[in-house]
């Protein structure tokens, strides 16, 4: 029973979940500077259930898809449930839609507290979510994942904790969800970093495929770059904010390893630093936002 579970929690990737708690942790802190006495901070609790369901789910589902089609025979990284023979097609398939049950349950208490719109976008959470991998014709295999990754784990997901705060769609919302994104897509430029080989033999054609190696590592560092800039305009407003760039300096590290060539299994430790910085810049920013 417990090596079952372990093998689940495996599964679930724990290590791209920083994914999903930073956006909420900044969109907090967002909506915390147009504080008023309707700000609803339970909503807060419910969008993290949300975001880390989302997240479980997504991985679930790209275990699933990844494995029917064979593509995870020549991964590298962390245990494929389905790649590896640990778990059944169907058993991962039944944890993906739980997963995005909860989700789905969670995200209709904020639509019947804020709007009913909030429907809409789950519904294209879903579907983006199932369709990276997954369907005849995943994106995830044309290269848009990075486009996937910032757009629901970035500018959806931090902008959309701030509203169902206080219903509010602010601009330091929207710079801050470019931190968000870029970071969030740092993770699976990792991931596809790292995967090159593999998902070249099984005509996975992510971007880091498209772009090829040495593209793939500039695209990386490039995103650390846009979070900067993006840190210096919400400066502009909130000086404090600059708190974060202490949080971007922990990037140093992963961008050398990444510069310096590090390949295959040396990447799994790059996207536990990316993680980790991740975290801190969320923790950093939405610090200096809250004492701006």
């Amino acid at each position: 029973m417990r090596d079952s579970i372990n093998l689940w929690i495996q599964g679930a990737r724990p290590k791209t979940l920083p994914a999903a708690i930073a956006p909420v942790v900044v969109g907090a802190a967002c909506a915390q500077l147009e504080s008023s006495t309707q700000n609803n901070w339970l909503n807060a609790v419910f969008a993290l259930v949300v975001s880390l369901a989302l997240q479980v789910a997504v991985n679930y589902a790209n275990d699933y898809s990844d494995g029917i089609r064979g593509t995870d025979k020549n991964r590298v990284g962390p245990l494929r449930l389905v790649g590896s023979g640990a778990k059944k097609p169907t058993e991962v398939k039944k944890a993906t839609f739980l997963a995005f049950g909860v989700a789905a349950v969670f995200g209709f208490v904020l639509a019947a507290t804020t709007t009913w719109w909030l429907l809409l976008v789950g519904v294209f959470c879903f579907l983006a979510g199932w369709f990276y991998t997954g369907g005849k014709h995943p994106y995830g295999y044309l290269g848009f994942g990075e486009v996937f990754v910032f757009i629901f784990f970035g500018v959806v997901a931090t902008m959309g904790t701030t509203f169902v705060i206080n219903e509010q769609l602010t601009l330091v919302s929207f710079l801050a969800s470019v931190v968000v994104g870029c970071l969030a897509c740092a993770l699976l430029a990792v991931n596809n970093l790292r995967d090159i080989a593999g998902d070249q033999i099984s005509n996975k054609k992510t971007l880091a495929v498209r772009i090829g190696e040495s593209g793939a590592r500039k695209f990386y560092i490039s995103l650390f770059i846009v979070a900067g800039f993006a840190v210096i305009l919400i400066s502009l407003s909130y000086s404090a904010a600059l708190i974060a760039m202490l949080g971007l300096a922990a990037a140093v590290k992963p961008i050398k390893r990444v510069y310096a060539g590090a390949t295959g299994a040396d990447l799994i430790d790059v996207l536990v630093m990316t993680g980790r910085v991740q975290i801190l810049v969320a923790i950093s920013l939405s610090v200096g936002l809250l004492i701006s």
